[in-house]
């Protein structure tokens, strides 16, 4: 009998191990722990809340791919345990930064939108590369699809970062980028909650 269309599609078993696979997570990995650097230092220097908060979420992914890469090899199950470890990262990283936010907020914040601006694009390139390298492996299992999950929040938090530089820039004010922070937080939250399900769907078929 034809499965449905609404049912979860099933794992692709070979590409989970495929040499490609590893050669995209590792460029992933060593991209994204350069730019946790990067963004770091330059988010403090900037005063910027969504800067720092790139920052780590850069830092988060880079964690994540080595994971990845740990368990590529693996059964599904353990798969889709990585996949669950990923979703408790995203998790807790949307709440650190609404919290960040939030006491920026209070505490008052003067970023500087240049900065901003030219860090903002270089962590937009950088993720829309990663991105399109793993574009064709987000049907696979939970954990190919977590990275990909990762990887295209990412370019839009990128995206974000530059309207929150263009809002200080013209506003002179600090809500643009405490705006984009949240919407950062909010776009962990969703994306942790996609990868959880998929990856709850995966141990309870295994």
């Amino acid at each position: 009998m034809a499965k449905s269309c609404c049912q979860t599609p099933e794992p692709d078993t070979a590409a989970h191990n495929d040499p490609r696979w590893r050669r995209v997570l590792w460029i992933a990995l060593i991209a994204n722990a350069a730019m946790f650097v990067v963004e770091m230092v330059a988010g403090v220097a900037a005063d910027s809340r969504s800067l720092q908060a790139d920052a780590l979420d850069f830092f988060g992914d880079a964690a994540n791919y080595a994971i990845s890469l740990g368990v590529a090899g693996m059964a599904l199950a353990w798969r889709a345990r990585a996949a669950l470890v990923k979703a408790a990262t995203m998790l807790a990283f949307g709440i650190w930064v609404i919290g960040y936010a939030i006491y920026g907020l209070m505490a008052g914040a003067d970023p500087e939108p240049v900065t901003m601006g030219m860090v903002g694009t270089l962590a937009l390139a950088t993720n829309v590369i990663v991105a399109l390298m793993l574009f064709r492996f987000r049907d696979g299992d939970a954990n190919m699809r977590s990275v990909w999950i990762c990887s295209r929040n990412d370019a839009i938090g990128n995206i974000a970062v530059l309207g929150a530089a263009l809002g200080v820039f013209g506003t002179g004010q600090a809500w643009p980028d405490l705006l984009v922070a949240s919407i950062m937080a909010a776009l962990a939250l969703w994306g942790s909650v996609e990868v959880f399900g998929h990856a709850r769907q995966e141990l309870g078929h295994g």
